[in-house]
């Protein structure tokens, strides 16, 4: 039988319950397992229930000096049930000089404090007790998150100028350098926006005319890392030679927008605008296509493309790739099956294989016979000029996108070459 003695309005203060006849103080800590929240109890006195329904300050102390206790409970295990006893008397029934005695000794959650309204100076100086004089019932996590990333930034010995302040604040990365950036322009003081648009400025001059295509190998809404590289490396050099005063972190916050922003209207263009404009870097040339294709994929998935298809060749296969990829499916095949050629992708090795039938089989006890060249190629681009070629000019068209070994030992140690540099 569980009754509730006495709650706070805020749902996460500690509660005192009585629980077959005996005080406890329950509260609620970390996650199990299955990311349920967990919950603790452990034994309380009377004299510590009047402490805790008149003074506020010392509720939030014993729960601040109680939580890293929980912390080490972990996901499964128990709360050392006599260590959280032993803090009730120092906590609650001693004197102010002595609980901040007590708190230069053990591990304590500071955030817990700070978004109460505990003073952080006060804190800084060991005087929990005088931080605590204007606590407040209700939190204020900001507050505390603000805190905690202005101490990691300190740690980092990272120094923020009001510029750069107001540009993690504009793509909101401020608090949270880890979400997604967005344009955040009421987040700024006014004097500042002027200088934040100006560097935003830079940098959208900077990516004009670049792009993020998609790389269907990780999905269907997965974009190419070499091309997210490349702008970001564009935006930071022309960003840093603009505007030399900014720290790192101000810097790479406004990569992170303008890589963010292209992918995003990478993810949002039709299939067929991305292949199109993989086509167009790969100068193949060539009209509309006269034969059908066969795509396949590892796992003998077959999916055909006919001429007068409303959508590109192209576009259909890497469509059937970003539905079709994953870990265990990373072997594609484009084959022109009245011409006897096709290509093979595969994108665990970076490598390509393109494949021309020399001679037909003639009957039962004579097989065909294929001549197998092997090439490397350079990610998600390098695979969509080569299929492009393909598609528009079969594999006589591949023979400048070489060089190709026909010695499937030979491409091996090439392809060990390559990757002991990287």
């Amino acid at each position: 039988m569980r009754d509730i003695v006495f709650t706070r309005q805020s749902g996460w203060i500690p509660n005192v319950i009585r629980e077959d006849g005996e005080l406890k103080l329950m509260l609620g800590a970390g996650a199990d397992a299955n990311h349920e929240p967990r919950t603790f109890t452990f034994s309380i006195g009377e004299a510590h229930l009047a402490v805790i329904r008149e003074d506020l300050a010392r509720h939030l102390l014993l729960w601040s000096a109680v939580l890293p206790l929980c912390d080490a409970a972990g996901t499964r295990g128990r709360l050392d049930e006599n260590a959280a006893i032993t803090l009730l008397d120092p906590v609650l029934l001693s004197t102010p000089a002595d609980v901040d005695a007590l708190f230069r000794r053990i591990r304590w959650d500071r955030s817990r404090l700070i978004a109460h309204g505990a003073d952080i100076e006060l804190l800084g100086r060991g005087q929990v007790c005088a931080a605590m004089c204007a606590a407040t019932e209700t939190p204020n996590e900001k507050r505390a998150r603000k805190h905690h990333v202005n101490r990691r930034r300190t740690d980092r010995g990272a120094v923020l100028g009001p510029l750069d302040t107001a540009l993690l604040k504009y793509t909101g990365q401020y608090l949270h350098g880890a979400t997604v950036p967005r344009r955040m322009p009421d987040a700024v003081d006014p004097t500042l926006l002027p200088e934040v648009l100006r560097v935003i400025a830079t940098a959208e001059q900077a990516r004009a005319g670049m792009w993020i295509g998609r790389d269907p190998r990780r999905g269907k809404r997965a974009t190419d890392k070499q091309d997210w590289e490349r702008m970001a490396a564009t935006v930071d050099a022309a960003v840093r030679r603009g505007h030399p005063e900014l720290v790192d972190e101000a810097v790479r916050t406004v990569g992170f927008l303008m890589c963010s922003e292209a992918a995003d209207r990478s993810r949002s263009s039709p299939v067929e605008d991305d292949a199109e404009t993989a086509g167009d870097r790969a100068h193949s040339g060539g009209g509309a296509r006269q034969r059908g294709l066969s795509f396949t994929d590892d796992k003998c998935v077959e999916k055909k493309w006919l001429p007068g298809s409303p959508r590109s060749a192209g576009a259909e296969f890497w469509e059937f790739v970003g539905d079709r990829s994953a870990a265990d499916n990373e072997v594609f095949t484009i084959e022109d099956e009245e011409m006897g050629e096709g290509i093979q992708l595969h994108f665990y090795a970076d490598s390509i294989a393109r494949v021309t039938t020399l001679r037909e089989g003639a009957g039962s006890g004579s097989d065909p016979e294929y001549r197998v060249e092997y090439s490397l190629v350079d990610g998600i681009g390098g695979y969509r000029n080569l299929v492009s070629t393909f598609v528009r000019g079969g594999c006589a068209a591949l023979d400048h996108h070489g060089p190709w070994m026909s010695d499937a030992a030979e491409f091996e140690r090439a392809r060990r070459r390559r990757r002991g540099a990287q």
